[in-house]
Protein backbone atom coordinates (compact mmCIF):
# COMPACT_ATOMS: atom_id res chain seq x y z
CA UNK A 1 0.00 0.00 0.00
CA UNK A 2 1.40 3.34 -0.86
CA UNK A 3 0.39 5.79 0.82
CA UNK A 4 0.39 9.88 -0.02
CA UNK A 5 2.59 12.23 1.90
CA UNK A 6 0.01 14.73 2.50
CA UNK A 7 -2.54 14.24 5.25
CA UNK A 8 -5.51 15.69 6.23
CA UNK A 9 -5.63 18.19 9.25
CA UNK A 10 -8.61 16.96 10.86
CA UNK A 11 -6.90 13.87 11.52
CA UNK A 12 -10.21 11.87 11.10
CA UNK A 13 -9.10 8.11 10.42
CA UNK A 14 -8.97 6.46 6.67
CA UNK A 15 -10.65 3.17 6.81
CA UNK A 16 -9.79 0.44 4.77
CA UNK A 17 -12.78 -2.05 4.70
CA UNK A 18 -12.57 -3.74 1.50
CA UNK A 19 -12.43 -7.48 1.31
CA UNK A 20 -10.53 -7.60 -1.12
CA UNK A 21 -8.33 -5.51 0.16
CA UNK A 22 -7.43 -7.41 2.75
CA UNK A 23 -7.24 -10.69 0.96
CA UNK A 24 -4.27 -8.30 -1.43
CA UNK A 25 -2.76 -7.19 1.94
CA UNK A 26 -2.45 -10.98 3.43
CA UNK A 27 -1.20 -12.54 0.24
CA UNK A 28 1.06 -9.97 -1.02
CA UNK A 29 1.99 -6.93 1.16
CA UNK A 30 5.16 -9.31 3.19
CA UNK A 31 6.70 -9.45 -0.38
CA UNK A 32 6.16 -5.81 -1.99
CA UNK A 33 9.07 -3.90 -2.30
CA UNK A 34 7.27 -0.56 -0.40
CA UNK A 35 9.10 2.56 0.91
CA UNK A 36 10.01 2.22 4.66
CA UNK A 37 7.63 5.11 6.09
CA UNK A 38 8.24 4.18 9.68
CA UNK A 39 10.36 6.08 11.92
CA UNK A 40 12.14 5.78 15.66
CA UNK A 41 11.49 8.77 17.86
CA UNK A 42 13.72 11.24 16.59
CA UNK A 43 12.44 11.44 13.00
CA UNK A 44 8.61 10.78 14.47
CA UNK A 45 9.33 14.42 16.57
CA UNK A 46 11.35 16.24 13.67
CA UNK A 47 8.04 15.32 11.35
CA UNK A 48 5.67 16.11 13.66
CA UNK A 49 3.73 13.11 13.47
CA UNK A 50 3.45 9.51 14.05
CA UNK A 51 1.47 6.64 11.65
CA UNK A 52 -0.83 4.56 13.85
CA UNK A 53 -2.71 1.30 12.28
CA UNK A 54 -5.46 0.27 14.50
CA UNK A 55 -8.58 -2.14 12.93
CA UNK A 56 -12.31 -1.14 14.29
CA UNK A 57 -13.95 -4.84 14.94
CA UNK A 58 -12.23 -6.21 17.72
CA UNK A 59 -14.63 -5.71 20.57
CA UNK A 60 -13.89 -4.68 23.39
CA UNK A 61 -9.92 -3.56 21.96
CA UNK A 62 -11.49 -1.47 19.03
CA UNK A 63 -14.77 -1.08 17.38
CA UNK A 64 -17.57 0.73 15.63
CA UNK A 65 -20.53 1.69 17.27
CA UNK A 66 -22.88 3.84 14.64
CA UNK A 67 -19.98 6.13 13.08
CA UNK A 68 -18.43 6.18 16.29
CA UNK A 69 -14.86 4.95 16.92
CA UNK A 70 -15.21 2.68 20.71
CA UNK A 71 -13.18 0.32 23.01
CA UNK A 72 -9.83 0.61 25.18
CA UNK A 73 -7.72 1.34 21.96
CA UNK A 74 -10.41 3.88 20.97
CA UNK A 75 -10.01 5.84 24.27
CA UNK A 76 -6.49 4.93 24.76
CA UNK A 77 -5.77 6.75 21.69
CA UNK A 78 -7.35 10.28 22.60
CA UNK A 79 -5.38 9.96 25.45
CA UNK A 80 -2.10 9.86 23.53
CA UNK A 81 -3.44 13.00 21.59
CA UNK A 82 -3.28 14.48 25.05
CA UNK A 83 -0.03 13.29 25.93
CA UNK A 84 2.62 13.62 22.78
CA UNK A 85 4.38 16.55 21.93
CA UNK A 86 3.41 15.08 18.30
CA UNK A 87 0.24 14.45 16.04
CA UNK A 88 -1.30 11.06 15.55
CA UNK A 89 -2.01 10.02 12.18
CA UNK A 90 -4.72 6.64 12.05
CA UNK A 91 -5.47 4.56 9.19
CA UNK A 92 -8.07 1.45 10.19
CA UNK A 93 -7.22 -1.73 8.34
CA UNK A 94 -8.36 -5.02 8.31
CA UNK A 95 -6.52 -7.26 11.15
CA UNK A 96 -5.65 -10.03 8.14
CA UNK A 97 -3.22 -7.06 6.99
CA UNK A 98 -2.26 -5.35 9.72
CA UNK A 99 0.60 -6.40 11.35
CA UNK A 100 2.48 -6.96 7.67
CA UNK A 101 1.69 -3.48 7.16
CA UNK A 102 3.88 -2.87 10.61
CA UNK A 103 6.09 -5.22 10.15
CA UNK A 104 6.56 -4.04 6.19
CA UNK A 105 7.42 -0.25 7.58
CA UNK A 106 4.27 1.32 6.43
CA UNK A 107 3.47 2.06 10.06
CA UNK A 108 5.24 3.16 13.22
CA UNK A 109 3.67 0.86 15.34
CA UNK A 110 -0.02 -1.47 15.51
CA UNK A 111 -2.01 0.27 18.31
CA UNK A 112 -4.58 -2.41 18.66
CA UNK A 113 -5.45 -5.60 20.83
CA UNK A 114 -2.49 -8.14 19.75
CA UNK A 115 -1.29 -11.15 22.28
CA UNK A 116 2.68 -11.75 22.61
CA UNK A 117 3.68 -14.87 20.60
CA UNK A 118 7.34 -16.48 19.91
CA UNK A 119 6.54 -15.62 15.86
CA UNK A 120 5.73 -11.89 16.68
CA UNK A 121 8.20 -11.50 19.11
CA UNK A 122 10.86 -12.26 16.31
CA UNK A 123 9.12 -9.01 14.50
CA UNK A 124 8.30 -7.08 17.12
CA UNK A 125 9.18 -5.54 20.17
CA UNK A 126 6.18 -5.23 22.17
CA UNK A 127 5.09 -2.12 25.26
CA UNK A 128 4.09 -3.24 28.47
CA UNK A 129 1.24 -5.65 28.89
CA UNK A 130 -1.80 -3.77 28.87
CA UNK A 131 -4.24 -6.96 29.58
CA UNK A 132 -3.71 -10.29 30.32
CA UNK A 133 -4.10 -13.17 27.42
CA UNK A 134 -4.47 -15.99 29.95
CA UNK A 135 -6.15 -18.65 27.63
CA UNK A 136 -9.71 -20.38 29.58
CA UNK A 137 -12.27 -22.13 28.67
CA UNK A 138 -15.62 -21.43 28.08
CA UNK A 139 -18.37 -23.51 28.54
CA UNK A 140 -22.11 -23.73 28.55
CA UNK A 141 -24.27 -21.93 31.39
CA UNK A 142 -25.61 -25.21 32.43
CA UNK A 143 -23.11 -27.77 32.49
CA UNK A 144 -21.85 -28.74 35.65
CA UNK A 145 -19.30 -31.70 34.22
CA UNK A 146 -16.58 -28.78 33.89
CA UNK A 147 -15.36 -26.98 37.08
CA UNK A 148 -11.32 -27.69 36.57
CA UNK A 149 -8.94 -28.72 34.02
CA UNK A 150 -9.11 -32.85 34.75
CA UNK A 151 -12.82 -32.24 33.41
CA UNK A 152 -11.68 -31.43 29.84
CA UNK A 153 -10.35 -35.23 29.23
CA UNK A 154 -11.37 -36.34 26.39
CA UNK A 155 -13.89 -33.68 25.92
CA UNK A 156 -14.28 -31.37 21.63
CA UNK A 157 -12.76 -28.54 21.74
CA UNK A 158 -13.68 -25.49 19.64
CA UNK A 159 -10.64 -22.76 18.66
CA UNK A 160 -9.90 -20.51 16.02
CA UNK A 161 -7.57 -22.18 13.12
CA UNK A 162 -4.05 -19.40 12.95
CA UNK A 163 -4.47 -18.08 16.12
CA UNK A 164 -1.96 -17.83 19.16
CA UNK A 165 -4.52 -20.09 21.28
CA UNK A 166 -4.23 -22.62 18.73
CA UNK A 167 -0.08 -23.03 19.18
CA UNK A 168 -0.47 -22.79 22.99
CA UNK A 169 -2.58 -25.80 23.39
CA UNK A 170 -0.21 -28.13 23.82
CA UNK A 171 0.04 -26.19 27.16
CA UNK A 172 -4.03 -28.04 28.09
CA UNK A 173 -2.67 -31.25 26.65
CA UNK A 174 0.45 -30.96 28.96
CA UNK A 175 -1.39 -30.18 32.07
CA UNK A 176 -3.84 -33.25 31.27
CA UNK A 177 -1.39 -35.99 30.59
CA UNK A 178 0.30 -35.36 33.94
CA UNK A 179 -3.59 -36.19 35.46
CA UNK A 180 -3.87 -39.15 32.95
CA UNK A 181 -6.06 -37.62 31.19
CA UNK A 182 -5.75 -36.38 27.38
CA UNK A 183 -6.85 -33.68 25.06
CA UNK A 184 -9.77 -34.51 23.33
CA UNK A 185 -10.99 -33.77 19.37
CA UNK A 186 -9.98 -30.14 18.22
CA UNK A 187 -12.38 -28.79 15.64
CA UNK A 188 -10.71 -25.43 14.40
CA UNK A 189 -12.90 -22.40 12.90
CA UNK A 190 -12.48 -19.81 10.85
CA UNK A 191 -14.19 -16.91 13.81
CA UNK A 192 -14.92 -17.58 17.44
CA UNK A 193 -19.00 -16.44 16.39
CA UNK A 194 -19.34 -20.02 14.51
CA UNK A 195 -17.31 -21.68 17.70
CA UNK A 196 -19.31 -19.92 20.24
CA UNK A 197 -23.28 -21.11 18.51
CA UNK A 198 -21.81 -24.51 17.97
CA UNK A 199 -21.11 -24.54 21.87
CA UNK A 200 -24.55 -23.21 22.59
CA UNK A 201 -26.08 -26.01 20.36
CA UNK A 202 -24.07 -28.46 21.96
CA UNK A 203 -21.48 -29.78 19.24
CA UNK A 204 -18.64 -28.74 21.07
CA UNK A 205 -17.88 -29.31 24.83
CA UNK A 206 -15.95 -25.92 25.45
CA UNK A 207 -13.88 -23.39 23.40
CA UNK A 208 -11.14 -21.42 24.29
CA UNK A 209 -10.32 -18.09 24.49
CA UNK A 210 -8.26 -15.22 25.66
CA UNK A 211 -9.35 -13.12 29.16
CA UNK A 212 -10.65 -10.57 27.87
CA UNK A 213 -12.89 -11.72 25.30
CA UNK A 214 -14.34 -14.49 27.72
CA UNK A 215 -15.23 -11.60 29.86
CA UNK A 216 -16.77 -9.80 27.28
CA UNK A 217 -18.78 -12.96 26.39
CA UNK A 218 -20.06 -14.63 29.37
CA UNK A 219 -20.99 -10.66 30.95
CA UNK A 220 -23.14 -10.38 27.22
CA UNK A 221 -24.94 -14.02 28.04
CA UNK A 222 -24.41 -15.18 31.39
CA UNK A 223 -27.40 -17.41 30.45
CA UNK A 224 -25.70 -19.50 27.79
CA UNK A 225 -22.06 -19.19 28.83
CA UNK A 226 -19.86 -19.13 31.87
CA UNK A 227 -16.19 -19.34 32.75
CA UNK A 228 -14.14 -22.47 32.70
CA UNK A 229 -10.86 -23.15 34.22
CA UNK A 230 -7.58 -21.34 33.10
CA UNK A 231 -6.15 -23.73 30.19
CA UNK A 232 -2.25 -21.93 29.73
CA UNK A 233 0.12 -19.75 32.01
CA UNK A 234 0.16 -15.94 31.80
CA UNK A 235 -0.63 -14.59 28.68
CA UNK A 236 -0.13 -10.63 27.48
CA UNK A 237 -2.11 -8.59 25.29
CA UNK A 238 0.01 -5.17 24.04
CA UNK A 239 1.28 -2.79 21.37
CA UNK A 240 3.51 -4.06 18.77
CA UNK A 241 6.44 -2.22 17.85
CA UNK A 242 9.23 -2.83 14.89
CA UNK A 243 12.43 -3.91 16.41
CA UNK A 244 14.40 -1.45 14.79
CA UNK A 245 12.12 1.81 16.94
CA UNK A 246 14.01 1.37 20.18
CA UNK A 247 13.43 4.58 21.70
CA UNK A 248 9.63 4.65 20.12
CA UNK A 249 9.07 1.70 22.84
CA UNK A 250 11.18 3.66 25.36
CA UNK A 251 8.38 6.37 24.64
CA UNK A 252 5.50 4.35 24.53
CA UNK A 253 6.33 2.35 27.97
CA UNK A 254 6.67 6.08 29.62
CA UNK A 255 3.08 6.47 28.51
CA UNK A 256 1.52 3.52 29.73
CA UNK A 257 3.65 4.44 32.86
CA UNK A 258 2.09 7.80 33.38
CA UNK A 259 -1.54 6.45 32.47
CA UNK A 260 -1.03 3.40 35.67
CA UNK A 261 0.28 5.80 37.90
CA UNK A 262 -2.60 8.58 37.45
CA UNK A 263 -5.28 6.07 37.85
CA UNK A 264 -6.50 6.02 34.19
CA UNK A 265 -4.98 2.73 32.81
CA UNK A 266 -6.91 1.05 35.59
CA UNK A 267 -10.00 3.17 35.21
CA UNK A 268 -10.07 2.26 31.19
CA UNK A 269 -9.12 -1.38 31.92
CA UNK A 270 -12.67 -2.21 34.36
CA UNK A 271 -14.20 -0.39 32.23
CA UNK A 272 -13.79 -2.15 28.86
CA UNK A 273 -12.51 -5.52 30.08
CA UNK A 274 -14.60 -6.03 33.91
CA UNK A 275 -11.13 -5.73 35.11
CA UNK A 276 -8.08 -4.36 36.10
CA UNK A 277 -4.64 -6.40 35.39
CA UNK A 278 -2.37 -4.28 37.97
CA UNK A 279 0.30 -7.51 38.43
CA UNK A 280 1.18 -7.32 34.53
CA UNK A 281 4.97 -7.07 33.90
CA UNK A 282 6.17 -3.31 34.03
CA UNK A 283 9.05 -3.81 31.38
CA UNK A 284 8.72 -3.65 27.11
CA UNK A 285 8.76 -7.48 26.00
CA UNK A 286 11.78 -7.91 23.64
CA UNK A 287 12.46 -11.53 23.41
CA UNK A 288 11.20 -15.42 23.26
CA UNK A 289 13.10 -16.02 26.08
CA UNK A 290 11.73 -13.37 28.68
CA UNK A 291 8.36 -13.74 27.21
CA UNK A 292 8.74 -18.14 27.90
CA UNK A 293 10.18 -16.59 31.52
CA UNK A 294 7.21 -14.49 32.29
CA UNK A 295 4.23 -17.06 31.07
CA UNK A 296 6.28 -19.93 32.84
CA UNK A 297 6.31 -21.69 29.39
CA UNK A 298 9.92 -23.37 30.28
CA UNK A 299 8.75 -24.84 33.25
Amino acid sequence: MTRNASRPTDFTPRRFLSKALATTLAGTLMSLSLPALAADLEEIQERGYIEVATEDNYAPFNFIEGDDAKGFNAEMLEELRDYADFEIHQDILPWTGLLAAVSNDQYDMALTGASVSDERLRVFNYTPPYASAQHFAIKRADDDSISDVDDLSDKTVGVQAGSVLLSRLPELEAMLEDDGGKLGEVVKYESYPEAFADLANGRLDYVIDSAVPVNTLVDSKPDVFAKGPAVSGAGYVSWPIPKDSPELLEYMTDFLKHLKENGRLAELQKKWFGESFPDLPEKPLKSVEQFHELAGLDD
